[in-house]
């Protein structure tokens, strides 16, 4: 009996690892999947005759036209709109701090969530009978919006406002990876114990969330996720609108779940560049590949400014999608750490709440290999599987 348990026990872990190896296949516009913001015959009704506030930036379109503005032409009555990291219009640097202001087109309040004010206030809140969230996350624990969604919907479910979460489909939904965050490590590049690759939608995410009560004191909020028509998990999303200033293309977006890592390094991810987050590089590494990082707009001192870097440009390789295993890659990282590891410190303090756990940087410092680091995590993710399972919409 023990050995049948056994036997089912590892089918069924070895069901949710493998799943993992399936790879995006499609290419998708994000308009193919039908937006929950489109889909308006699904939550119109839940804002007539309400004070709404709307939690959203630059990349709430419907087609050409932005949220805020389709909902005002319908005569919903918007008192505030709540903007998250680089701001309502997403032109800030990673970062920044965003202070509160007045949107020029709409004349409307604009109340940032980046900064000394990350959750809305209970004083932001006595206006509000309800709240609109429309965010194009990236699928990335360390990406700021889900954490950005999770202090929107404690601070609502304590003052007793309803939360509509606009569903937008995950670029990189089509697989599970990386470290479980531990919760001492817990920031705001990392909220809950969940991989750095989580495999949800935004409005999954936010059942997630509710459903486990992993808000403060497991408050649960009063919840509605307006689910897409067509959203294909096992596809590649290109987005209609760059999701923050350093993410400009698909090619990026692919790419940003591995080399955010560096992030937490020495090594350059091309921040200050034309297409950051699709290469990485740095003075003292071999490659054919050379960049040199500037000051510009939208890239306040990046690192190695001015400095010859060279690397690798990996635009190439996420255009080979298809033949990509689906997984963070971190042969780019270790290979940098070998090369540089005798010359200069390699790791920085951010790396760990990166990593969401000190034991990556260990492993990597220790010598082992991609296969051994991707091995140690599978533990805690065939658990996390487990708890995503209960929150798929699609």
């Amino acid at each position: 009996m023990r050995n049948i348990f056994l036997f089912l026990f590892l089918t069924f872990s070895c069901g949710l690892v493998c799943a993992q190896d399936i790879g995006a296949r499609r290419l998708l516009d994000d308009t193919d999947a039908g937006i929950g913001a489109a889909r308006m015959n699904l939550y119109l009704d839940l804002l007539k005759e309400k004070n709404v506030a709307v939690v959203t930036n630059h990349t709430g379109m419907i087609g050409d036209v932005h949220l805020v503005d389709t909902l005002i032409s319908l005569n919903i009555n918007i008192k505030k709109i709540f903007s998250p990291e680089h701001g309502f219009r997403g032109t800030a640097d990673e970062g920044a701090v965003i202070n509160d202001d007045v949107d020029a087109k709409t004349g409307l309040k604009l109340v940032s969530l980046y900064g000394n004010n990350k959750k809305p206030t209970a004083e932001q809140l006595s206006d509000v009978d309800i709240v609109l969230f429309d965010l194009q996350d990236v699928g990335t624990r360390f990406y700021t919006y889900i954490s950005t969604l999770t202090y929107v919907m404690e601070a609502a479910a304590e003052n007793d406002v309803p939360v509509i979460v606009l569903d937008r489909p995950n670029p990189n939904g089509f697989y599970v990876d990386g470290p479980v965050l531990e919760e001492e490590n817990a920031s705001f590049v990392g909220l809950h114990c969940v991989p750095v690759v989580y495999g949800l939608t935004i409005g999954e995410y936010a059942e997630m969330v509710n459903g486990e009560g992993w808000m403060k004191n497991g408050v649960r909020c009063d919840l509605t996720v307006v689910p897409m028509s067509s959203y294909d998990r096992n596809a590649i999303y290109r987005l209609s609108s760059a999701p923050s200033p350093n993410l400009r293309d698909w090619q990026a977006v692919y790419l940003y779940p591995s080399l955010c890592f560096f992030e937490g390094t020495c090594v350059s991810v091309g921040r200050g560049t034309d297409r950051p987050f699709t290469r990485f590089g740095h003075p003292l590494l071999n490659g054919d590949f050379v960049f040199t990082p500037t000051t510009s707009k939208g890239h306040a001192k990046p690192l190695l400014a001015d400095k010859t870097c060279r690397g690798e440009n990996l635009v190439g390789f996420a255009e080979d999608f298809g033949q990509n295993k689906a997984h963070i890659h971190l042969e780019w990282l270790i290979d940098s750490y070998n090369q540089l590891k005798d010359t200069i410190p390699f790791f920085n303090k951010f790396f760990v709440k990166l990593a969401g756990t000190k034991e990556l940087q260990q492993q990597i410092e220790q010598g082992l290999s991609e296969d051994e680091i991707r091995a140690s995590w599978q533990p805690k993710i065939n658990i996390y599987l487990r708890i995503r399972e209960k929150y798929l919409i699609y």
